[in-house]
């Protein structure tokens, strides 16, 4: 039902089924649909009452019908995830649609100094089914495995699929390797078995310059 046109634009191919997708970002339609606007992001009152106390906030709408949507969020890349059965563990502002099937939740992730908008939580995505993911440039997936652990700037993280474990690091970064850190720092660690999405680039982030 996903595929790309070009890298930033994903088009949707719907037969009477919906799909859910980051409010604002459809950019055009052929056929009939119908929208309805979808309070909170996750699945039910307690994943609206997360979020509100969380702060984690995505602003989601569910298209419905027949024909094709076409979806784009300002310029960015795109990239599609399968999964399958297992969840997937993504910053809600790089999440821009999931078919319907698939269940959306937040998560308890630790304390760090999270990208702007976000907090302690993160958007899981959970089932079978394809979710479009952005990334400012073409995103990166790195592999991890027992022996090889990851370490991971906030600023460029976008997601995580797999059995990992995640810690957050203080006091350090890849600017204080290179003697340009100010301030208090903060690096992700992945252990465990399973895959990394990262931008090529960096977000705005909260506490401190990471």
């Amino acid at each position: 039902m996903f595929r790309l046109q070009g890298s930033k634009t994903l088009a949707v191919d719907l037969t009477g089924d919906a799909v859910k997708a980051k409010n604002g970002s459809m950019v055009a339609y052929d056929g009939r649909m119908t929208f309805k606007k979808m309070t909170g992001g996750g699945d039910g009152l307690r994943g609206m009452v997360t979020r509100r106390l969380t702060g984690e906030q995505m602003a989601v709408m569910e298209v419905k019908g027949q024909g094709t949507c076409y979806f784009a969020d300002r310029a960015s890349e795109i990239s599609l995830v399968s999964l399958h059965g297992d969840k997937l563990y993504v910053e809600a502002s790089n999440l821009l649609a999931t078919e319907a099937g698939l269940r959306t939740g937040t998560a308890f992730t630790g304390l760090r100094g999270g990208a702007s908008g976000n907090g302690l939580f993160t958007t899981t995505v959970e089932g079978t089914g394809q979710a479009a993911l952005t990334s400012d440039g073409s995103a990166v997936v790195l592999r991890v495995t027992p022996q090889y652990p990851l370490q991971v700037d906030p600023g460029a993280y976008i997601a995580h699929q797999g059995s990992l474990r995640q810690q957050f690091q203080s006091g350090v970064n890849f600017r204080t390797f290179m003697g340009e850190g100010s301030g208090e720092a903060f690096q992700i660690r992945f252990e465990g078995d399973g895959l990394v999405y990262v931008q090529p680039s960096e977000r705005n982030t909260l506490g401190g310059d990471v």
